[in-house]
């Protein structure tokens, strides 16, 4: 193999690549990215038989071929060249790169032990680059980290024709956000689990891209698909039942508030400065303002009042900082609206433009409160 290309281009690519590479790896060959060129391509791949991801960008094919390299380290090596073109040549049984006046040789991997990436499922339909990448990361912030409880380390995906819906929870929040796609069929009917952290890479990756198509496997296939713009990545579905967020939406509120997103966000930010871990912020809506304090006794103590709507029965609740600003980096809208029924149920959280007043609709933060002591 002997290609040139362009720095920009094969870095890019590469992190592509590389981004899934497991940490620890079940076998060596696992922590390598496959390069294949191919007359006038360029094709790198990685898997680790749960995701697997492909990259083709097109080169200058001097010689055509294939290698396995170490993942990471190729993508160390490539992010750090200078922008000039970069010659890739396969020596022996080592990868000589050189770009401008570095070089590097990198060793190579049995080419013949890695294993096979598995098909691209059917097209389901497509979706715009940034409406997914958007709503992913809107979702994704709920999941929950613990690998012992493996359901809630994932995203509940709805298909129920023309609309999409996105849910996680970690048990203390619940993201919920819908958005329009075009499906192959209007029949089409879906509800999967997929890895958060996935599907956020993914998403993330390819937010800039005009459309992205979702595949989806045949029932008991446990697999699907995301491509754009030469980008592609399979993995496999989680096992479990997601919990019926449905239920913990709440139809009605006694209370709502209407409040400055930027205003609230600097000001959770402030008097968060004294809350020590793990001790929540108290806030008490009434009289069309929101009081907001932390600390106590001989601690540090700061609060701050804000202006705000509000319609119904003064409140008084309690957040852990940290998941509010969350939410409210989440909403993306000028006005953050807060919908109550008790200080001891959770509130939901909306985005809200100063034009149209129905925006929950479209995504919603369920926060649980921080039970109020003393």
């Amino acid at each position: 193999m002997h290609i040139r290309v362009e720095r920009d281009t094969l870095a890019q690519a590469v992190t592509w690549a590389a981004r899934t590479l497991p940490s620890r790896p079940s076998m060596p060959v696992l922590s390598g990215v496959m390069l294949i060129a191919d007359n006038d391509s360029l094709t790198l791949s990685s898997f680790d038989y749960e995701i697997s991801a492909r990259v083709r960008v097109m080169v200058d094919v001097i010689e055509t071929g294939r290698v396995l390299v170490s993942g990471r380290l190729l993508a160390d090596i490539t992010k750090s060249l200078p922008a000039a073109p970069v010659v890739l040549k396969l020596e022996g049984n080592r990868v000589s790169i050189e770009c401008g006046r570095s070089s590097f040789t990198l060793p190579t991997l049995p080419v013949e032990d890695y294993p096979s990436l598995p098909d691209m499922p059917t097209t389901a339909g497509n979706v715009d680059g940034d409406v997914f990448a958007e709503a992913v990361a809107q979702v994704a912030i709920a999941a929950g980290k613990d690998d012992t409880i493996p359901v809630l380390t994932g995203i509940r995906m709805e298909i129920d024709g023309n609309s999409v819906t996105l849910a996680a929870t970690d048990r203390y929040r619940l993201a919920v956000r819908t958005f329009p796609w075009s499906p192959t069929s209007h029949s089409i009917e879906l509800n999967t689990l997929v890895p958060a952290r996935i599907l956020a890479d993914a998403a993330k990756s390819m937010g800039a891209t005009k459309l992205v198509e979702l595949a989806i496997a045949p029932d008991g296939e446990k697999l699907i698909g995301f491509e754009a713009e030469g980008m592609r990545t399979t993995t496999r579905l989680l096992d479990g039942e997601f919990p019926k967020y449905r239920s913990l939406l709440p139809n009605e509120s006694s209370t709502t508030a209407v409040v400055d997103t930027a205003e609230l966000v600097n000001a959770v930010k402030r008097v968060a400065l004294v809350a020590e871990r793990n001790t929540p912020i108290r806030m008490n809506f009434s009289n069309g303002e929101i009081n907001m304090r932390a600390g106590s006794g001989d601690d540090a103590q700061a609060t701050e009042v804000l202006e705000a709507q509000l319609d119904g029965d003064s409140i008084e609740i309690a957040f852990n900082p940290g998941y509010l600003l969350d939410g409210l980096h989440a909403i993306d809208a000028p006005k953050a609206r807060f919908s109550f029924t008790l200080a001891t149920k959770p509130a939901v959280i909306t985005g809200m433009t100063n034009e149209q007043t129905d925006t929950e609709t479209d995504y919603r933060y369920l926060l649980m409160p921080v039970r109020l002591t003393g």
